[in-house]
């Protein structure tokens, strides 16, 4: 789990800005030795060959839960669907921005996220 310190450090006002939401992923999964983000122009977090974390278009974050607990959050957040690049994507929940100026509940959530991504089941690689 992500320290608090890092955690409480998140947001500046928060209309957060891709360069911020990366910031904020890169402190997410600083309290995690296996993960690094990637990505320059769309930055995201990726486990076993899945993704479960991402920047969206708008600079927003949006992370990877088993279903019923996205709709439960997209339902509590009152969110729709996450589309990127014209594709719903499955299993992800848009996190208001307000949120990530709240270090513990976004630290939290991306615990769960990690817990999810962790048991999906690993995908091959493309490399050779």
């Amino acid at each position: 789990m992500i320290g608090r310190e890092a955690a409480a450090m998140f947001c500046y006002g928060c209309e957060m800005e891709r360069a911020d939401a990366r910031i904020v992923l890169e402190r997410l999964a600083g309290g995690y030795d296996d993960l690094k983000v990637k990505g320059k122009k769309t930055p995201y977090l990726a486990m076993n060959g899945n993704m479960f974390a991402f920047v969206d278009d708008t600079g927003g974050i949006c992370l990877r839960f088993d279903e019923p607990t996205r709709a439960q959050l997209a339902d509590a957040f009152g969110t729709g669907e996450v589309v990127q690049y014209g594709a719903v994507m499955r299993g992800y929940v848009a996190i208001p921005d307000e949120l990530a100026g709240e270090g513990t509940r976004l630290s939290e959530l991306f615990s769960q996220s990690v817990t999810h991504a962790r048991m999906l089941k690993p995908k091959p690689t493309k490399g050779a």
